[in-house]
């Protein structure tokens, strides 16, 4: 099994467990890819954020277990 980073956050009532593997840029977020689990532009924005803010788009493959709170606040835990 690959190396990987893993960070927890939370917003409001939503609480986010993030996995980092060294990758292609592919995001899952509760088994789905992250297009499918957040429809709304804005919380896929929300989501990348800080990859475009680091230039590391390219760089990571993303497993993300998130639960609670309505879609914009599970996009805030996980950012």
């Amino acid at each position: 099994m690959a190396e990987y980073i893993e960070a927890i956050g939370r917003r409001k009532t939503a609480t986010a467990r993030v996995r980092l593997y060294p990758g292609t840029g592919e995001i899952v977020v509760n088994e789905q890819p992250m297009a499918e689990y957040f429809s709304r532009a804005l919380d896929q924005m929300i989501l990348q954020q800080p990859l475009s803010l680091t230039g590391t788009e390219a760089s990571y493959n993303i497993s993300i277990h998130v639960r609670g709170g309505g879609e914009g606040g599970q996009a805030g835990a996980v950012r």
